[in-house]
């Protein structure tokens, strides 16, 4: 199973005016890095949750269908399942009739049913799902406790902004960071 990221989200769930605030500044002097450690934050929390902050599209790459008939999608929260493709033998692509398709979209994780799904010819990637995942289109639809988190991660990146580079971010995750996102971590056994 292949995730990709086929868009960037349209916005950042975190603000620099939020960002700013938070961190007592008055002047948009460090906009740039500040709006460069609000990424870093929300990729560090979607890889820690397996969550989707802001709105944006994927594909799903699966090899074969599972066994029960429900495809299991490991990002969420997964707004709607827009395609369905299955590739034959030779390449060429069939789209899977997405009527009465059944989604758990806020299930953890989210979870999709067809109702008549054709065998892939590829061994590999020989099915793919197109789908929207994420809480909204804007920061306001992001969990309050989720939008903390990431302002107390940004906060610490910045304090330690000369020693450590953006790039090389985040060196550090704050006290405190991992009990508020520890009800939105799913944990498999």
């Amino acid at each position: 199973m292949t995730i990709i990221e086929l868009t960037p989200p349209a916005v950042e769930p975190l603000t620099l005016v939020e960002i700013r605030a938070h961190l007592r500044l008055d002047t948009e002097e460090e906009d740039a890095l500040l709006s460069a450690l609000a990424i870093v934050a929300r990729e560090h929390l979607e890889r820690e949750t397996g969550l989707v902050l802001a709105e944006r599209n994927f594909r799903l790459c699966l090899d074969d269908w599972p066994a029960d008939g429900i495809v299991t999608i490991p990002r969420g929260p997964v707004r709607v399942v827009t395609a369905v493709t299955v590739y034959d033998g030779e390449g060429e692509p069939q789209a899977v009739d997405l009527d009465g398709h059944l989604l758990d979209g806020q299930a953890r994780p989210a979870r999709l049913w067809l109702r008549d799904v054709p065998q892939p010819g590829r061994a590999m990637n020989g099915i793919e799902v197109e789908l929207s995942a994420g809480f909204g289109e804007s920061g306001q639809d992001v969990p309050e406790t989720l939008k903390r988190a990431m302002l107390t991660h940004v906060a610490a990146m910045y304090a330690c902004r000369g020693v450590v580079a953006v790039e090389a971010q985040p060196a550090m995750v704050p006290p405190g960071y991992g009990r508020l996102i520890a009800p939105f971590c799913w944990r498999g056994l």
